[in-house]
Parts: C-alpha cells; structure tokens; sequence
C-alpha cells in the first residue's frame, strides 16, 4: 500500500470548511456569542453613514446646532460600541482560534501514530513536521484572525447593498456594477491563487526536511567532509522554496490593486451621479455623503477581502495537506478471530506461505513456512539484504505478509490488538532510539506496569531481572540526562534499550543486530542475563557475529527470498561463504 503525501486533494472551500468546523464542536456558544457581537458591529457599521447624512441634511444645513451636539454624542456612542465589538470579536476568535489549533494538531499528530511503518518510511520527518506546525497554525491564523473579519465584512457588504438600492436604487445598482467584475475577477483567478500556494506550501515542507534530514546525519557529513553537498542541497531547497514563495506572494497580492482599482471606479461612478442627481433637485448632499461612506463600506471590505481571501486560500492549501494525512488508513487492521484447528502449544510463531513486498518494489520473500517453538533461541543469518530484518519485522507485524499468514500462539498475529501483540514480542533495534529525558523516563516507556514506581521500587524491578551491573554502568543512575541534556555513547544506548525490553518480559524477544554496537564483556553480561530469562521466552537473533549465534537451538539462513534451515553453525557458515563467493 502507498501512503504518498505527494498525491493532490482538490476539495471545495464548503467542504473543506465543514471538515474544519468539526474541530469547533465544543465551541458553539463561543462562536454563538461572536457572531452576535458581529452583526450588532455590522449594523453599527451599516447605520453610521446615513446617521451623518441626517446629520447634515437636518441640522448642518438647517444650522440648528443644538441638536448637532446631541446627535453627535450619539454618534460618538455608537463608535465606542463599535470598539467594544471589535475587541470582543478579537479575543473570543483568538480563543476559538487556539482551541482549534490544540484540537487539530492532536488529531494529526494522534492519526500519524495510528499509521504503520510503511508509512515512515515513504515519507519524511521534516515535511510531517512542516505539516504538524506550519500548515495547522497557517489553518488557525485564518480561523482565529480572518474568519469572523470575512463573515463581518460579507454581511457589511450585504447590509450596504440593502442600504443604498433602498435609498436611490438607479444610484445603488450602478455603484454595485464595479462588484460584479470583481466577482468574475476572484472566480477565474481563484483556483490559480490556490495552486500556487499549494506549491508554496511543499516547497517549504521539503526545506525543512532537508534540514532535518542533513542536521540529523551531521556527523555522517562531517566524517565524509561533505559540507559542500549539505550546502549544495540546502541552496536547492532553499531557491526552490523563494521562487515558490515569490510566486505564491504575487498571487496572493493579486487581488490587492484589482479591488481597489474597481473601487475607485465605483466612487468615481456615485461622485459623476450622485452630482447630476443633486442639479436634477432629486437628491440631496447629505446624502450624497451618505453615499459615498456607503460605496467605501462596500469596497473598503472588498480590499480587505483580497488580502483575507489570500489568507483563505492558503490555508485551504494547507488544509488540503493535513487532509491527506487524516484521509489516510492503516494498512495494519486488527481481523476477528476464528476457531482454527487444534493448535500446537510448543509452536509460538510460524509462516503459512508467506510472501512479502515492499511497495513499488521486488518481491523480498517468496512463500515461505517454517515454525518456532517457544523456550528455544532461533539465529537468522545470511547477506546483507537477504531478507533477515523484513522477517523479524513480519514476526513482529511491522508489516503485514503479501501473501500468507504469520501465527502466533496458533492464531492469526492480525487478530491481536496493538497492546496485545506487543506485549508478546520485544524487538531489540540496531539502532535503538532515546527519548529526550531521563534514563528512568526512557526505560519505563511503554511500560504500564512501571509507570508511577518510585526510584527505590524500579531499582527493584531492575536488580530482580538481573539488569542492577548494566545500570552502574551510568554516572547518575535513574537520572543520567539523555538526548538533549546529556550525551551517552551507542553502545549506552544499546543498554538501554535492553534494559526496556528486558523488563517488559516478552514471550518473544527478537535482537536485530543488537549487540553489534556493544564491547564483548558487555556482550557476556547480556548473554548471562538473557539465559535468566523464563524457559519460556522465544530468543529470536539476527546478528554477523560468530559467538553470538554459536549457542542458537536451530540457525536459519536467509536469502534471496527464501529462508533455509541451515543445521549446524558450520553449515551456515558454508552458505555465508558460497554466497558470496558467488557474489
């Protein structure tokens, strides 16, 4: 299964905004009480200008300046209500706004936890992160900022309209007129301003996984002295995402002279009327006023509305990125389970014509069966690329067979839960990944049952699984800082993670070439520790090293899609060397 973020998702900005707006389920009376605040800073905006053309007509005019003062402290009033309103929008959006973002960020990060290896493994670190923090807060910057300023000024616009056909309607209708090209302008214009910035977006989600990525393998290219390819690649990304953001900024800008070119028009257009209206002895210069404050309601709005619509189509843009991730499934369902025939005890994991391939790639195992039986240490050997790790990580559901079944305890590994299966089987990585924290934080991981021991009880549960020597091997014990705050060398990092697995007390424990980084007394101290394990505990180990595969109960040779017992570890060693010198 391809889980490609590169695929498109075109939506609709209505469908994509009924997605969004179930994030805001709990936020109802907020956004209740908003939107009331904003029509009564909408009809304060709409009843603004004709109260200055009454003014004017009855009381400038007229020179009765009496009730000019009285009406003018009404007005100012009406400002200050005005303020409130906007404040209240600000800060009830800005809170909405928030919510919304914890909400979305939880929900993206919470289904790329959901999501199988196959998935890390097409796609990379930055660009998800790019997703997680720069497209969630650019889709909150428009809800908590642009949202509720769009529907003010859509109603403000719809309120003026209302006004000015209902105070002159020739006078109305042909003020309006400039709006309609506008509406053409936005409909044509729309869906390129969209793309672009869809293109933006990646670029820029790609520049931070070439950072992550060349930060991450910095010794790598320090070792090689390659700074001249980290550079070359960064210089890449980076003029790749400029040239993007230019584009993206020009068309977003677009909309900016356009709007404001056909407002002038509209002005000009009410200014030539509205004058000949006023010799006609049809139409006063209260009005008049009055009308131009409306048409500059009406398109002021509309200026704002470009650079609010730019904002809307970024974030639809990246909201369409974060829609691939959520749109996205597991390929690693849990299946009911069935009633098979009896089932062998001895038997913990077996193949049934299992095939696997990687997607878009050869087929790594052909079908295959074999059997393990529980109590016994299983070693997997063979050349690099055989195929030993993609069998460990299929006894381990990492992925799921092409073909085939994998049993573990008689019944199909699919019908255990997550919690289930992996309180099963442990897997030792080569490569073992720490948390930034603690020792102590990184050993309880994933662990429940140590979750909430003091120090004295884990150091208990420590020495009990005769892990105590590894431990004094770290200055500060439970607190050795690691990660950030403290550097531990890889074979530290290795004892760690066997500390973590150990205590977890599998039925399987698969060591994936994980001793490979550790000195031969360390090696010695976690073989002694190993045969403490229960009689029970499968040891299933895919390493190079001789002494630790000599003492393996059956040794399976691994290559070329096929898995062969390979009897003794002298035989194993003849097909290691008639491979390669095949090879």
């Amino acid at each position: 299964m391809s889980y490609s973020l590169n695929k498109e998702v075109k939506s609709t900005a209505g469908a994509a905004l009924r997605k969004l707006f179930r994030f805001m389920k709990e936020e109802r009376r907020s956004l209740f009480i908003a939107f009331f605040v904003m029509l009564v800073n909408a009809g304060i905006t709409m009843l603004t200008p004709w109260f200055i053309g009454y003014i004017i007509d009855h009381f400038i005019m007229q020179k009765q300046y009496g009730p000019l003062l009285q009406y003018t402290g009404m007005l100012l009033g009406l400002y200050v209500v005005w303020a409130g309103t906007e404040y209240l929008q600000a800060k009830l959006m800005g809170g909405v706004g928030q919510r919304m973002l914890y909400a979305l960020r939880n929900e993206v990060f919470n289904k790329l936890q959901q999501l199988p290896v196959a998935f890390f493994n097409q796609n990379r670190s930055g660009d998800l992160i790019s997703r997680i923090n720069n497209d969630t807060d650019t889709v909150n910057q428009f809800f908590s900022q642009s949202l509720m300023r769009f529907m003010d000024n859509i109603f403000s616009m719809v309120g003026v309209a209302v006004f000015v056909l209902s105070i002159n309607w020739k006078l109305g209708a042909a003020s309006l007129v400039p709006a309609v090209f506008i509406l053409l302008f936005v409909l044509v214009i729309g869906p390129w301003v969209k793309k672009k910035n869809a293109i933006s977006l990646k670029a820029n989600g790609n520049l931070s996984a070439d950072i992550q990525e060349g930060l991450h393998n910095f010794k790598t290219i320090i070792a090689f002295n390659r700074r001249d390819y980290f550079r070359k690649k960064f210089a890449t990304a980076n003029e790749e995402n400029y040239k993007t953001a230019i584009t993206a900024g020009i068309a977003n800008n677009l909309f900016t002279p356009v709007f404001g070119f056909f407002s002038n028009i509209a002005q000009l257009i009410v200014l030539t009327l509205g004058i000949y209206f006023i010799l006609e002895g049809s139409f006063t210069l209260g009005l008049l006023i009055s009308f131009i404050s409306y048409v500059q309601l009406f398109y002021q709005p509309l200026r704002e509305l470009a650079a609010l619509w730019a904002s809307f189509q970024t974030a639809m843009a990246a909201w369409d990125r974060i829609a691939v991730i959520l749109s996205l499934q597991s390929n690693l369902p849990v299946v009911g389970h069935t009633a098979s025939s009896p089932v062998n005890k001895n038997i913990v994991m077996a193949f049934k014509e299992v095939a696997f391939q990687y997607p878009d790639g050869k087929e790594v195992l052909h079908p295959i069966n074999f059997e393990m039986e529980r109590g016994k240490t299983y070693a997997l050997v063979g050349p690099t690329g055989g195929g030993k790790s993609t069998t460990a990580a299929l006894i381990a559901r990492l992925y799921d067979p092409t073909e085939g079944k994998v049993l573990l305890n008689g019944r199909d590994i699919r019908s255990y839960t997550t919690e289930e299966r992996t309180n099963e089987i442990g897997f030792i990585l080569q490569e073992p990944f720490l948390f930034t924290g603690t020792l102590k934080d990184n050993i309880v991981y994933g662990n429940p049952e140590l979750y909430g021991l003091t120090d004295e009880q884990l150091l208990k549960a420590i020495t009990e699984a005769g892990l105590g020597d590894l431990l004094q091997r770290f200055d500060a014990g439970l607190h050795t800082p690691l990660g950030a705050g403290g550097a531990v060398s890889l074979g530290q990092k290795q004892l760690i993670a066997f500390i973590r697995a150990v205590l977890r007390a599998p039925k399987i424990m698969i060591l994936d070439e994980a001793t490979a980084n550790i000195d031969t007394i360390t090696e010695k101290l976690l073989d002694g520790i190993l045969k403490k394990l229960p009689a029970a505990t499968t040891l299933i180990v895919i390493a190079h090293r001789l002494n630790t595969i000599e003492n393996a109960d059956e040794i399976f040779f691994v290559n070329d899609g096929a898995i062969v017992p390979a009897g003794t570890l002298e035989h194993a060693m003849d097909l290691l060397l008639n491979q390669k010198l095949a090879s």
